[in-house]
Parts: C-alpha cells; sequence; structure tokens
C-alpha cells in the first residue's frame, strides 16, 4: 500500500461533539495541543475534537503514528508505557506511538513524538501500513513506520518508564501474557514479517 497522509480541507471542519445553542465558542488554530482531526479511513479530515472526547467511547476515528526501530541484530526496542498513561499503564508498547495534532502531517506528528518520547530526531521512516484499530474506549487510524539502525535514545521518564531493544523470541513468548499492550501485540503479529525484511 502506498504512503497516504492526512487531507485537510479548506474550510475549518466541525469541532466534535456538535455545539449546543449557548456553548461558548471553541477558538482553534493549527497544531493546538490536544485537539485531534477526526477522519475517515482515508484520511480525509472530517471534524475536529478534543482528546477527552476521542477517548471518551465516542469512537470517532482519529489518526495516530507508531515508529517500531529495528537495530541491526533484529531487535526491535520496546518501551514500557508510564504509570501515569490514562491507556494501558505499565504495559510495553511500540518504541514511538502518539496521537496526531489537529493540522499536523503524518510526518510531523512522528518526527514531534519519536523527539518528544526518545530524543530521536534524525532517522529515515520506512512507511508500513495504516489500519483501524478499535478498542473499548477510541477508534484510531494507525500510520506504521519503521526505522533501523543503530540510534543513541533518550527516553522521556516522563513519558515512558523505561525502554530496552527485545530479541523476537523474547516477544513472542511474552504475547498474551498481559506484558504488552494488545494493540502493540495485534500490530506486531501483522508486521513482524515486514519488520525483518528491512534488515
Amino acid at each position: 500500500m502506498p504512503m497516504f497522509d492526512l487531507i485537510y480541507p479548506l474550510d475549518m471542519p466541525p469541532v466534535l461533539p456538535p455545539r449546543r445553542a449557548g456553548d461558548a465558542a471553541v477558538a482553534l488554530e493549527p497544531g493546538r495541543k490536544e485537539m485531534f482531526p477526526v477522519v475517515d479511513p482515508s484520511g480525509l479530515v472530517e471534524g475536529i475534537a478534543s482528546r477527552q472526547y476521542c477517548h471518551s467511547g465516542s469512537k470517532v476515528l482519529h489518526p495516530v503514528v507508531h515508529l517500531h526501530i529495528v537495530d541491526r541484530f533484529g531487535r526491535l526496542y520496546l518501551q514500557k508505557r508510564s504509570m501515569k498513561k490514562d491507556i494501558q499503564p505499565g504495559k510495553w508498547d511500540t518504541a514511538v506511538g502518539g496521537h496526531v495534532d489537529f493540522g499536523e502531517t503524518l510526518l510531523e506528528a512522528l518526527f514531534r513524538e519519536s523527539s518528544e518520547e526518545l530524543g530521536l530526531r534524525e532517522f529515515n521512516p520506512v512507511y508500513i501500513e495504516s489500519y483501524v484499530f478499535e478498542s473499548e474506549i477510541e477508534k484510531e487510524l494507525v500510520n506504521v513506520y519503521a526505522a533501523v539502525g543503530s540510534f543513541t535514545l533518550s527516553p522521556d521518564m516522563d513519558e515512558v518508564d523505561e525502554g530496552r531493544y527485545w530479541d523476537i523470541k523474547d516477544i513472542e513468548e511474552n504475547l498474551g501474557k498481559s506484558q504488552m499492550t494488545p494493540n502493540f501485540e495485534q500490530e506486531f503479529i501483522r508486521i513482524k514479517d515486514r519488520l525483518l525484511s528491512l534488515l
């Protein structure tokens, strides 16, 4: 599948949930933190919603980016999510994962999140795929990338509790044992062979 990006309309899309008479006006500017684009599966931006609304069970589709980091030994870097996270705290997850802010492109979000979470600013992202992931509280358009190399990573200890490289065999042995996020587990299974083919 070729790489695609979000398609922003010329006019400002509506804010969700729909406003009612008497609601205060919401001032929005591109890139405002904690406001996410609401999209269709093709990446067309149809609205704007807060993080809280996207995670409230509304099931509005909003885009996220994931970066898998593979070293030259075929090991995969995982982060252990901070216990302060509102979703899946304390579980091992993709090296980098985060929401796309309203106004951002996918690559802008990917490089911002990589810098914030791991201090990683210089890498060549390889697009893997996009798919829809749905949990009990949210629905995401996941855009998956990979980077291969020997990177110096400096995890933001406010974002993550720890990070380290895992052998593929060790990941496989821990699947289904509540050590890793369900999203990571199903994504790992579907893209493992493509990640290893990059070596």
